[in-house]
């Protein structure tokens, strides 16, 4: 096997993994698209069976740009999931000075005594 023998089977075992991958990325889409019906679904999945490069490309070409969108949008719904869980997680975060402020009126308003009111701002301060 000569160096240019190896090199174009590499190419070709590129371009297999890149039509498996294309053809794997195409079904997600489809499944993932709620705005078509079954029986569109379906005829979609016969195409693809039957004429599997001739229906990629006429995949590709007609709802191309709905299936970035429907990308865009999942990518967007994720980022906005994990920054809520983030705000959840993390909390309100509140600076000591804000916490001796709070304590000082609830002292103020007879809420806690002197004694937890010294508490609370050596835990604001340590904390």
């Amino acid at each position: 096997m000569s160096f240019w023998d190896f090199l174009l089977w590499m190419l070709w075992i590129y371009l297999a993994v890149m039509c498996i991958w294309i053809f794997i990325w195409i079904f997600i889409d489809l499944f993932r698209d709620h705005t078509m019906n079954g029986w569109g679904k379906a005829g979609w999945v016969i195409l693809l069976v039957f004429l599997p490069f001739l229906g990629a490309l006429i995949y590709l070409i007609a709802r191309g740009r709905s299936m970035s969108e429907r990308q865009m949008a999942q990518a967007a719904a994720v980022a906005n999931a994990q920054a809520q869980y983030v705000r959840d997680v993390a909390g309100t975060s509140v600076s000591p000075s804000a916490e001796i402020e709070k304590a000082q009126g609830l002292l103020a308003s007879g809420t806690i005594t002197q004694a937890e009111f010294d508490a609370l701002k050596a835990k604001a301060l340590a904390g």
